[in-house]
């Protein structure tokens, strides 16, 4: 943990993106010669030091595989991972350190709630309801078990301005759903779902609720027991944590009936060749050597977050948003996909005659980093009438410079393009 994201949260009550800027030693890169002005944190978020040290010294003092060893380091590195799971629990307000199984990443967390809960209690005819904007994580682990199983799957409509609606919700819901699995918040439009909701509606007619947090977890306070859902699932890297590391929080009843996802070393209790027993969750679901470092650099990550004021922080990425939608219109034929009321910040836009890998391209060469393509979203993309969109997303270290320094980037792409 450095000093300055312990004492400097906010200068004058406005948030210090700056102070926290100088935290991520890769945000002082130049590229193509201009400072890197990075918008690409939905897609992965850079690494504070303060992660890249706790990696660095798991890896050259403490590193060991865990719960295996009866000696020193393996000691040292189980206590240090089952450290990092109570970190993550206290970070989602889960009641038990049981409910937070490490995964490799929030699609395989995902996958493990589908082919695990899901190919368990669907049966044909049963439904499974997502919304029109999911990410394909959220969308072909439930195709696959559909198709397992003869489930059906039944999708909530989105709205002209990516927004989905309590009606479309209420209407979609219905007394054959069985799972309800959406997102917290849309990685390509930024809006923030009404979850609540969702819950007591699917809860209502005996559904579960899978809840895809990527965005969720980064953007909002999340309290999994106040949000009352049955699963969540998220990634380490978008974060600021490391890649390779996901988490899926499960009421503990249900990680007791579920079978296992993966066999192995680790989530047994007895092998025999006639019949092996499963170790109670979390490690049931934890087959072979987990990511132990990874793991680590979350826990990291999580306390660096912890250190700042969470509320000066959603307050400072809502004013970004605001004046990059602001900003943004006032380039000549950019328009803005995603302009719901409740939204994070995250912003897609295309811009007239220009296609948005070109747009990419060129905003690169003055340093600007932004992703473009259809973000694992393709139906969302169909149901917008869009094939892809360029997407700027801010997070801590982000500031309205940055968001003038795409402004005057997308005029140049213009002029070079058009």
């Amino acid at each position: 943990m450095t000093g300055t994201a312990v004492k400097l949260d906010a200068i004058n009550g406005r948030f210090d993106a700056l102070a926290f800027k100088r935290d991520f030693p890769i945000l002082a890169k130049l590229v193509h010669g201009k400072p890197l002005t990075y918008l690409d944190s939905a897609a992965s978020a850079q690494k504070p030091k303060a992660v890249i040290d706790a990696m660095t010294f798991a890896y050259e003092n403490e590193y060991a595989n865990v719960h295996r060893g009866a000696y020193y380091l393996s000691e040292k590195a189980t206590s240090n991972y089952e450290a990092a799971r109570e970190t993550v629990r206290k970070f989602v307000n889960a009641a038990h350190a049981e409910e937070i199984v490490f995964t490799k990443g929030a699609t395989e967390a995902l996958n493990l709630v589908a082919a695990s809960y899901g190919r368990s209690v669907l049966q044909p005819g049963d439904e499974v309801v997502l919304t029109e904007l999911e990410h394909h994580s959220n969308i072909v682990p439930w195709q696959l078990i559909c198709e397992a199983t003869g489930a059906e799957l039944r999708v909530i409509p989105v709205s002209a301005d990516g927004s989905v609606s309590l009606d479309s919700i209420q209407s979609t819901i219905g007394v054959r759903t069985k799972i309800v699995a959406v997102a917290h918040v849309s990685n390509v439009l930024g809006t923030i779902l009404p979850v609540e909701q969702i819950v007591e509606l699917a809860h209502a007619v005996g559904a579960k609720v899978v809840i895809d947090g990527c965005q969720g977890v980064v953007h909002e306070a999340v309290d999994v027991q106040a949000l009352g859902c049955d699963f969540y699932a998220f990634s380490g890297h978008k974060l600021y944590g490391p890649n390779g590391i996901g988490v899926l929080w499960a009421r503990r009843e249900l990680l007791d009936a579920m079978p296992p996802y993966q066999g192995g070393g680790e989530m047994i209790a007895t092998v025999k060749f006639a019949k092996s027993t499963w170790a109670e969750p979390p490690a049931k679901f934890e087959a072979g050597t987990p990511p132990i470092v990874p793991a680590i650099g979350l826990a990291a990550a999580i306390d660096y977050l912890s250190r700042i004021d969470r509320a000066a922080l959603i307050e400072h990425e809502r004013d970004l948003l605001g004046y990059a939608m602001d900003r943004l219109v006032t380039v000549p034929g950019v328009k803005l996909i995603g302009t719901a009321q409740r939204k994070a910040s995250v912003q897609s836009f295309v811009m007239d005659g220009a296609h948005p890998h070109d747009l990419a391209t060129v905003l690169d060469r003055s340093g600007v980093a932004v992703r473009a393509g259809h973000h694992c979203a393709q139906p969302l993309m169909t149901a917008l009438g869009v094939t892809a969109t360029s997407r700027a997303s801010f997070a801590l270290y982000n500031t309205r410079e940055d968001v003038d320094v795409l402004v005057a980037a997308l005029h140049k792409a213009r002029e070079i393009l058009l």
